[in-house]
């Protein structure tokens, strides 16, 4: 018999629907199986699909499992936020002052600002100097000359980022992606947002080889974005960040440096409420 369970689909990054990334979680998913899960996240054919489960920590809250169309993530952001929205929404009550998310990647801490919420950038899980080759593979995959790469960092927390930043955001924006080229990288690139029009202090894209596609608002990306910029001095501890516009979308996100913490925080707006049979 399929199991009839609640279901939420939520825009995240965006203070308006359809403006920033969709999310489908789907609620109390223990007795789900893995199988299930994939087919589902397959299914859905969003960049993820959650399931809210029992934590298994004492600490945590709640536990989430984050599955793309092809694999599941030990962590990612925008996921974090639509999925703790929904857990709070359906009646879930934090231990404490801050929530706490139990995944892949262990415990992920968020907390509540009136509508808006952040998470907790957690640890790298691989930094340091891009190598020169896979700086001439990015380069070509852009289409930019390497010169015009003014830094570079790994900044992978678990989706496998490598970033670079470009001097303006038109030439970022100009960007057409050949995702052959760029060999199976998935490549976050930054620009600073300049002028009296700019609506951002930055402007992100994530591009994604192993689909093909720009993700529309990342919050994964952003927050090993921010622990590079600031930990560098490429941007200060309070920034704004603007990502989709090439794809139509208005993402916003909000970075703040508290102490050792960098918090990365954004609007979900709730769209669709319902019941799936799995």
């Amino acid at each position: 018999m399929p199991q009839a369970l609640s279901f939420q689909q939520v825009d995240v990054f965006s203070s308006a629907a359809t403006q920033g990334n969709p999310l489908a979680v789907v609620i109390a998913a223990d007795d789900v199986s893995d199988e299930q899960m994939a087919a589902f996240a397959r299914w859905t054919n969003l960049s993820e699909t959650t399931f809210l489960l029992r934590p298994t920590h004492p600490d945590a809250d709640y536990r989430v499992r984050i599955f793309t169309t092809t694999r599941e993530l030990p962590f990612a952001g925008h996921p974090t936020l639509g999925s703790c929205f929904v857990w709070l929404d359906n009646g879930g009550t934090p231990k404490g002052d801050e929530i706490v998310q139990e995944c892949g990647v262990g415990l992920v801490r968020l907390r509540r600002d009136g509508l808006r919420l952040a998470f907790s950038a957690p640890p790298l899980l691989r930094d340091g100097p891009v190598e020169a080759e896979v700086l001439h593979t990015l380069a070509a995959g852009l289409g930019v000359a390497p010169e015009r790469i003014i830094a570079s960092q790994w900044a992978d927390n678990g989706p496998g980022w490598v970033a670079v930043m470009l001097q303006s955001r038109e030439e970022l924006l100009a960007i057409r992606p050949d995702y052959q080229a760029l060999k199976g990288f998935n490549v976050g690139v930054v620009a600073p947002w300049t002028g009296p029009d700019a609506e951002a202090d930055f402007e992100v894209r994530a591009l994604i080889s192993e689909i093909a596609a720009e993700d529309p608002v990342t919050g994964s990306l952003n927050a090993s974005l921010a622990q590079w910029l600031i930990g560098a001095g490429l941007a200060p501890s309070r920034y704004t960040a603007r990502q989709g516009t090439v794809i139509g979308h208005k993402g916003q996100i909000s970075v703040e440096q508290i102490g050792e913490r960098i918090w990365i925080g954004g609007d979900v707006q709730k769209c669709i409420v319902g019941r799936v049979d799995l």
